[in-house]
C-alpha cells in the first residue's frame, strides 16, 4: 500500500506527457496538410532570430509595459518548472525535495528563494494580465473577433497560471513551518511564502498533520495542474510558448515587401520575352512539372507548411490588427482574425480526417467560407502586420496567396485592379493613355 501514491503519480505521469505527445504530432500531421517549402537556408541567421525573437522577447519591447509583463510571465513561468524534474523524482522514488541532498544547503536555499521571486513576478504579471484585459478597455483586446472563446480561453489560461503560482506558495509555507517544528529536515528558503502565507497559516495553529496534508495536497495540485496546463495547450492560443520557436525559424527573411513570383509565370514571361524564342516549339520534357495544379490559395491544402504553422501559432494579440491601416479605417480586414480562421479551417480539416481517416470533401474551403473576398482586398499589403508581429508571423502571405487565386484561377479581381492590369498589359503602364504620350509631362509648363 505505500507504493500506491508513487504507482499512481507514474500512471499520471506517463498518461499527461503521452496525451501531450498524441496532441502535437495530430499538429504536426495538419501542418503537413500544406505544400512543402524550403526554409532552411541562412542557418545562423534563423538560430540568431529564433534566439532573439522567440528566446529574448526582442519585439515584446514595443511596448514596453506589456513587454515588460509577458516577461516576467514568461521567464518565470518556464524557470519555476524546472522544479518539475524534482517533482517527477519524489514523485516516482517517494523521496522529499531530492535536489537538496545534490545541489547542497546554500545552492539549493538559493534556487529555492529564486523560484519564489519569480513565481511572485508571474503572479503579479497574470494579474495585471487579467484586469487589462477583462476591465481596463485594450482595444485590441476587446475587439468582437475575440467574443466568445478566445476571451475565456485569455482568461482561463491567467486563471490556472495563478492557481499553480498559489498552490506552489502553500506548498512551500506548509513545508517551512514543518521544517520549524522538526517534521521535516532544513532545506530551502522561502521568502515569499514566509511573508505571506506562513502568517496565516500560523493564526490558526493548524497541527502537522493538517500542514503535512496541506503540502502533499498543494504538491500534487502543482502537478496535476501542470499536466492539465499542457495538453491544453492544444485547444488554447498559448501554443505559441511551443511552436513560437519554430515559427521563427522558418520566418521569412527576405526584405519586408518582396513577394514570391511564381517560377512557371516567370518563365512564360521571359519566353515571350525571347525574340529568339519559337512559340510552337514542343515544352521540354519535364516542363509540365513545374506549372503548378492551382495558382494561389483557396483551401489550406494551397497554403505552405510555414503559413499552417504561422495559423498555429498565433496568440491573439492584435497587435498586427492595432496597426492595420485597413481595420483602424472601419475595414472589414483583420490581419489577427484571418490567422484565427486560417487555424479554424486546419482543425476542421483535421477533425474530418479523425473521423473518416483521410480528407473527405465537405464542401468548404477557406475562401468564402471563412475568409471573405472583402476582407482580402481590404488589404493595402503595407506589411504593418508582420512588422508588428512579436513571433514574425506572416498574415500578409496568406491574403497574397488567395488573392493570387482569385486573379489566376477565378479572374474574380476588383473592376479597378482589372483595368489597371488591362493598361499594364497594353500601354505597359497602369494609366489609360499610349505610350507615346507617356513623357508629355515633361514638356507641359
Amino acid at each position: 500500500m505505500q507504493y500506491i501514491g508513487n504507482i499512481i503519480f507514474l500512471i499520471l505521469l506517463v498518461a499527461g506527457f503521452g496525451l501531450f505527445a498524441k496532441s502535437l504530432l495530430k499538429i504536426y500531421r495538419n501542418i503537413r496538410l500544406g505544400h512543402e517549402i524550403n526554409r532552411n537556408d541562412r542557418k545562423g541567421e534563423r538560430w540568431g532570430t529564433m534566439a532573439r525573437v522567440a528566446m529574448g522577447q526582442s519585439k515584446m519591447t514595443a511596448r514596453p509595459v506589456a513587454g515588460v509583463l509577458h516577461l516576467f510571465v514568461y521567464v518565470g513561468f518556464v524557470i519555476i518548472n524546472i522544479e518539475l524534474i524534482e517533482i517527477v523524482v519524489d514523485g516516482i522514488f517517494g523521496t522529499h525535495r531530492f535536489l537538496s541532498s545534490i545541489l547542497g544547503h546554500t545552492f539549493y536555499s538559493f534556487f529555492t528563494a529564486t523560484l519564489e521571486v519569480l513565481a511572485l513576478l508571474v503572479v503579479i504579471g497574470v494579474v495585471i494580465f487579467f484586469i487589462r484585459r477583462n476591465f481596463y478597455g485594450v482595444k485590441r483586446l476587446t475587439m468582437k473577433e475575440l467574443f466568445g472563446w478566445p476571451k475565456n480561453d485569455a482568461n482561463w489560461i491567467l486563471i490556472i497560471e495563478f492557481a499553480l503560482m498559489m498552490a506552489f506558495f502553500m506548498m512551500n509555507a506548509s513545508d517551512f513551518i514543518l521544517q520549524s517544528r522538526g517534521v521535516f529536515p532544513e532545506h530551502g528558503s522561502f521568502p515569499i511564502s514566509e511573508m505571506t502565507l506562513v502568517p496565516f497559516l500560523e493564526i490558526f495553529n493548524f497541527d502537522s498533520g493538517f500542514l503535512i496534508f496541506t503540502e502533499k495536497g498543494a504538491w500534487w495540485f502543482h502537478f496535476v495542474g501542470i499536466l492539465f496546463f499542457m495538453n491544453y495547450l492544444y485547444y488554447s492560443k498559448h501554443l505559441h510558448i511551443i511552436l513560437a520557436f519554430p515559427s521563427t525559424w522558418y520566418a521569412n527573411l527576405d526584405k519586408k515587401g518582396k513577394f514570391n513570383n511564381l517560377e512557371s509565370v516567370t518563365k512564360e514571361i521571359k519566353l515571350m520575352m525571347d525574340p529568339n524564342a519559337d512559340p510552337y516549339a514542343a515544352p521540354a520534357e519535364g516542363a509540365d512539372a513545374d506549372v503548378p495544379s492551382k495558382f494561389g490559395a483557396e483551401d489550406i491544402f494551397d497554403l505552405n507548411q510555414v503559413q499552417l504553422l504561422n495559423a498555429y501559432s498565433c496568440t491573439e494579440c492584435g497587435r498586427c490588427t492595432s496597426v492595420c491601416p485597413a481595420n483602424i479605417t472601419g475595414k472589414k480586414l483583420s490581419p489577427r482574425l484571418i490567422l484565427m480562421k486560417t487555424r479554424d479551417r486546419l482543425e476542421e480539416v483535421g477533425r474530418n480526417i479523425d473521423k473518416n481517416g483521410k480528407f473527405v470533401d465537405d464542401g468548404k474551403k477557406l475562401l468564402n467560407d471563412y475568409i471573405t473576398k472583402e476582407e482580402l482586398w481590404a488589404c493595402t499589403t503595407c506589411n504593418a502586420c508582420t512588422e508588428a508581429c512579436p513571433v514574425l508571423l506572416d498574415p500578409l502571405s496568406i491574403i497574397f496567396e488567395m488573392r493570387r487565386f482569385l486573379v489566376m484561377e477565378q479572374s474574380a479581381a476588383p473592376q479597378e485592379l482589372n483595368l489597371m492590369m488591362t493598361n499594364v498589359e497594353n500601354n505597359a503602364a497602369p494609366w489609360q493613355y499610349n505610350q507615346a504620350d507617356r513623357l508629355n509631362w515633361a514638356s507641359e509648363n
